[in-house]
């Protein structure tokens, strides 16, 4: 296998190995990607039967470069010809109940591989010159990498218990190598699934973001559904699902539709932010839901409450709470009203609202939209894409015409407090909220010359005279 090992750095390893008289290994992420063709990281594992941190100081000196040493992990990592490398002494861990914090101790490299989360991450090639490039899979993992399997080396209750994180694991690695994950570690993630609430929510959410970024997330999500993983670490996700009947009368199943809105936006996007929007769309509907016997289930306000709902679930999950939850939290406000705009005819004026509102989040809005078209009825389908179309060429044309994307008024507060005499009022705020919905509404251009003249108009209505005259060499 040593055209795995084609970087410099292996054979610079291979040779501070054999003059200090050091096993040393390649093992991990590094070595499962090279088998199964995968474009890598910029990392690579190295395992020492030894000390980690030695070794890594005597190649960091044969090379002049830096080192940097994590005493309290046992570890130490350096850089070389564009590769982050890590060393870590091999070592056997023992866990207490309470705790994900293991016992360590060091260990042979037998132990090292029991320790490994899955079989396919517990690969290793030597890198000592006699058996150079050697693969050790002592659990199999090229069977499993064929099977396409996600199995723990070891009894699957145990490895799930001594580090519950493991279980997101294994379903964010079965999510991004579309594998599936073996039926005896499935069923020791459902009996050990209550052990994941000591683990921190920093880090469960890091996992879920994964999830969220491979290429068919709702993989994921049914695991994490199905184990009731789901139900501990993000409940408000799992009470999406189920349909309720009343009088023969049901309604889709949010879980599953979300699910296909997030693989949609998937298909377009890489943005973790606007699938995290296609997550949250819908999250009010079950606190939303009402039954009218005339017109069946309805949601309604579900996308007001949704965006209220928005920053305290960021803030539950560890989620930033900076602009890309009110990246979020605006999508989910407004994602009816381009489906609205595409069922009826679309005026300027509701056009111009939706920029005015939506600023430069406008398209991904759109595209949060396109991907809620989830119907099965294929001319349903058809008809809305359709006029999602009308509606984006609308939207174009009035962008270009009115410039209403992240609007600026051509006339300021300051400017009417400046003509008037005025200090912060209450009639600044309806003279400048006059202007806008002017705007919006089509009576007057988005020009200063035009907003100007109508604030003059709309002082009179108050009474108010103007006292000093403003520039107006600045035209929109």
């Amino acid at each position: 296998m040593t055209e795995d090992l084609q970087h410099p750095i292996f054979s610079i390893i291979k040779d501070l190995a054999d003059k200090t008289g050091t096993e040393v290994y390649v093992i991990g992420g590094y070595v499962r990607d090279r088998i199964m063709n995968r474009p890598f990281k910029n990392d690579v594992d190295i395992l020492v039967i030894g000390s980690g941190i030695d070794f890594a100081t005597k190649l960091g000196e044969h090379l002049h470069t830096k080192v940097a040493v994590y005493k309290s992990f046992g570890t130490a990592m350096l850089v070389y010809d564009g590769l982050d490398v890590e060393f870590v002494g091999a070592r056997k861990e023992s866990y207490r109940r309470d705790s994900r914090k293991p016992i360590v101790e060091d260990g042979t490299l037998e132990d090292d591989q029991n320790r490994r989360d899955f079989t396919i991450n517990a690969m290793a090639y030597s890198l000592n010159t006699v058996t150079y490039g050697q693969l050790l899979d002592p659990f199999n993992g090229l069977v499993d990498i064929e099977n396409k399997t996600i199995r723990t080396p070891l009894e699957p209750q145990e490895t799930f218990s001594d580090d519950p994180l493991r279980m997101m694991r294994a379903i964010r690695f079965a999510t991004q190598l579309n594998f599936k994950i073996d039926v005896q570690a499935l069923e020791a993630i459902v009996e050990t699934k209550e052990r994941i609430q000591i683990i921190s929510k920093e880090r469960i959410t890091d996992e879920m973001n994964k999830i969220i970024l491979s290429k068919k997330p709702s993989i994921g999500f049914k695991y994490l559904f199905d184990t009731g993983l789901l139900h501990l670490v993000f409940p408000a996700m799992a009470n999406l699902y189920g349909v309720d009947y009343v009088d023969g009368k049901g309604h889709k199943d949010n879980f599953y539709h979300t699910l296909e809105v997030l693989d949609n936006v998937a298909e377009m996007s890489d943005d973790l932010w606007l699938r995290w929007a296609a997550i949250m769309h819908d999250i009010a509907k079950p606190a939303t839901k009402r039954f009218d016997k005339r017109i069946g289930w309805t949601f309604h306000g579900h996308e007001d409450k949704g965006a209220r709902m928005v920053p305290k679930l960021f803030a539950d999950m560890k989620l930033p709470l900076n602009e890309k939850m009110k990246f979020v939290q605006k999508l989910v406000q407004l994602h009816l009203r381009p489906i609205v705009l595409a069922q009826d005819i679309v005026t300027d004026s509701a056009v111009r609202r939706l920029l005015f509102e939506a600023g430069d989040d406008i398209d991904a809005l759109m595209l949060l939209c396109h991907a809620d078209v989830t119907t099965k009825n294929e001319f349903k389908k058809k008809k809305y894409r359709d006029n999602f179309e009308l509606v984006k060429q609308k939207l174009k044309d009035v962008e270009e015409r009115d410039h209403l994307r992240n609007w600026q008024p051509p006339v300021t507060g300051e400017d009417i407090m400046h003509v008037f005499g005025l200090g912060p009022s209450r009639q600044v705020g309806v003279i400048k909220n006059a202007i806008r919905e002017a705007i919006l509404d089509g009576e007057i251009p988005n020009e200063k010359i035009a907003a100007y003249e109508f604030m003059l108009h709309k002082a009179k209505e108050l009474n108010l005279d103007p006292k000093q005259i403003l520039s107006l060499e600045t035209t929109k």
